[in-house]
């Protein structure tokens, strides 16, 4: 007999749910497909932000070395020393000393009762009354004394520079004075920064001084110290190293150089979208870190 195939019954139950099951994989895998897309767009986000970030910084770290070569260069010709010039560097210093006298000297007077004389007062506790010059050489004068002028010229005199340069940005009257021939660095950036300069040297050898003196007052009226205060300045000498000598104002001077030069250019290159409640955040952003970065780099000794 001749045997027939034998066909078998094809259930429509099984097509309906191999159907449904493909219909349910490919809605998962658009899903994954989605969450996937989703999740890499976000990442891009991410990293478009921080790369805005990191360029900015960049950018500004470059245009700063730019300009205080800039100035350097700049203050050396006699042709610069314009009389605007020269006006605007005698006002702008007379602003930071006078201005900040009061407060430099107050905050010495608090540094001298809160950190000198309780440094005299342990080391002579723990007999090492003849560290008491080194200490207060590397302690007060190399290390405190830098930040909290630096801090002082930013807080009183670094955000003003910035608030006025940055509203001479955004009003248009920076692009009026280079369409009239006129420099903005030479007349803003070049006085101003030179003025921090000598600012941050004198306030800096005024807070020295007073928390020094206001130190050894307050431990010689509790006691601590018997010697007349020659004597006392005359310790504190011996323990000044020739490398100090120079180290110190150095300190002053590039802590009030750097401070005025970053106040100036963070108004100078503002934009229009920029308002004073982004620009005077970042310009304090920026001066405290120059500010701690140079006294880390003179910490190290470098």
């Amino acid at each position: 007999m001749r045997d027939f195939p034998i066909q078998q019954e094809q259930n429509p139950d099984q097509d309906v749910l191999s159907e449904n099951d493909t219909d349910h994989m490919s809605e998962l895998s658009q899903r994954r497909e989605k969450s996937v897309s989703v999740l890499l767009c976000w990442i891009r986000r991410r990293f478009v932000w921080i790369g805005q970030i990191f360029r900015r910084h960049i950018r500004f770290l470059l245009i700063m070395l730019g300009a205080f070569w800039g100035v350097v260069f700049e203050s050396l010709r006699v042709s610069s020393w314009r009389r605007s010039v020269r006006y605007e560097f005698v006002s702008t210093t007379n602003s930071i000393i006078r201005g900040g006298l009061f407060a430099t000297v107050f905050t010495g007077v608090l540094t001298g009762v809160a950190a000198v004389s309780q440094v005299i007062y342990w080391l002579g506790f723990a007999g090492l009354a003849t560290m008491t010059g080194s200490v207060l050489i590397n302690i007060v004068v190399r290390e405190i004394a830098p930040i909290l002028v630096g801090v002082l010229l930013l807080g009183r005199n670094g955000i003003l520079s910035t608030t006025e340069l940055g509203l001479l940005v955004m009003n248009g009257e920076i692009r009026s004075m280079q369409a009239m021939g006129i420099d903005p660095f030479l007349l803003l950036i070049l006085p101003r920064t030179l003025a921090f300069t000598v600012g941050g040297f004198t306030l800096g050898i005024l807070f020295s001084c007073a928390s020094l003196i206001t130190g050894y007052v307050m431990s010689r009226i509790s006691g601590v110290i018997t010697a007349p205060v020659w004597t006392f300045f005359s310790n504190l000498m011996s323990a000044v190293s020739p490398l100090d000598y120079v180290a110190i104002p150095l300190n002053f001077i590039i802590v009030g150089f750097v401070v005025g030069l970053g106040g100036c250019l963070t108004g100078l290159t503002a934009t229009n979208q920029d308002t004073l409640r982004s620009l005077l955040p970042r310009s304090f952003s920026r001066g405290l870190l120059i500010v701690m970065l140079v006294s880390v780099l003179f910490s190290l000794d470098l």
